[in-house]
């Protein structure tokens, strides 16, 4: 049995979802996000940070699974998600590291790599077998972490 960390990175607020996969099958662990509530980009990437790094401590994820950066016709909202993705990676980084682009995480959860967030949160809730749909961040989160499962048989 193994444990995956899928990690949805963003500068308010970013995602994390655990699940543990025995064989061919994924079960639900954990879930959440870490909201940063603050402007200061110093402050959030510290937040993001410790918030993972705790999770990493308390769970002890055998690999994470985060989004692939892409290119945003926002420059500067590009960056601010490069920072929160590079204080996601820092708190991570004594673990196999694995990514995904958001078109995968959509097309494996979903069958459709432009799916709404509303469809990712419903095969999350299936696939998991969860009695509700987890937040959208922690959904993304989940679904990366699905993703890896599906790609990596190890």
């Amino acid at each position: 049995m193994s444990i995956i960390l899928g990690i949805d990175p963003g500068s308010r607020c970013t995602g994390y979802g655990l699940i543990s996969r025995n064989n061919s099958k994924i079960y639900y662990i954990n879930s959440g996000y870490i909201f940063t509530n603050t402007t200061e980009l110093s402050i959030s990437l510290k937040l993001i940070y410790n918030g993972l790094s705790k999770i990493i401590k308390d769970f002890s994820p055998d690999c994470f699974a985060i989004e692939r950066i892409f290119m945003s016709k926002n420059a500067h909202s590009a960056l601010k998600l490069g920072h929160a993705r590079g204080a996601a990676i820092a708190a991570a980084v004594n673990i196999p590291m694995f990514e995904y682009t958001a078109n995968q995480v959509k097309k494996t959860v979903v069958g459709i790599g432009h799916a709404k967030k509303n469809q990712v949160q419903y095969m999350v809730k299936m696939l998991l077998k969860l009695s509700a749909n987890p937040s959208v961040d922690a959904s993304d989160a989940l679904a990366i972490a699905i993703t890896h499962h599906f790609f990596n048989k190890q």
